[in-house]
């Protein structure tokens, strides 16, 4: 789908590629999701299961990014709804973290939506997480909303816990311009 120049990395893998997800894949997603969601110590679980995985894969597309010998290093999970173009469930090999790979997943989701006629992208982020917001702030988006957390898995303690909603219009690109 999108080819990228390899992202410059130190003495890590880089995205040489970004593809479209396809059922075979969801192993090596399972792995790599739930070893970088492992983080999340406030909630009991895996973060996702094949059966979930195979669910998205209904209503939206994983983008994999595979470095320069077809591996895969990193996902994200997009869905275009209506106007308004989703990601989220964005995972870096935890080997590879810290070398600019999820910035490249960021924007191959923005490309994906922009190419699907969105106007706009949304993303979500536990507020028990709150370095997330600063880090998608580097990329352009703003805190727009709040919105219950659902989930099937028990958050450990007394822990409370909402969904920031963060947002942000999307640019068109050069190349959408020419095309």
């Amino acid at each position: 789908m999108h080819s990228f120049d390899s992202v410059k990395t130190q003495g890590k893998a880089a995205i040489a590629s970004i593809r479209v997800a396809t059922a075979s894949d969801r192993a090596t997603m399972l792995r790599i999701i739930n070893s970088a969601f492992a983080i999340e110590k406030f909630i009991e679980g895996q973060r996702t299961n094949d059966g979930q995985l195979a669910e998205m894969m209904q209503k939206g597309e994983f983008l994999l990014g595979m470095d320069s010998f077809g591996r895969v290093v990193a996902s994200v999970y997009v869905e275009v709804r209506g106007s308004r173009g989703y990601f989220g469930m964005l995972a870096v090999d935890p080997r590879q973290q810290g070398a600019g790979l999820g910035r490249a997943m960021v924007e191959a989701a923005e490309q994906y939506c922009r190419e699907k006629g969105c106007k706009a992208m949304d993303l979500t982020v536990l507020s028990l997480r709150p370095e997330l917001p600063p880090y998608y702030r580097k990329f352009g988006y703003a805190e727009s909303g709040v919105e219950e957390f659902r989930t099937t898995r028990p958050l450990k303690g007394e822990l409370k816990c909402h969904l920031i909603v963060m947002s942000k219009q999307l640019q068109v690109t050069a190349s959408r311009i020419l095309a």
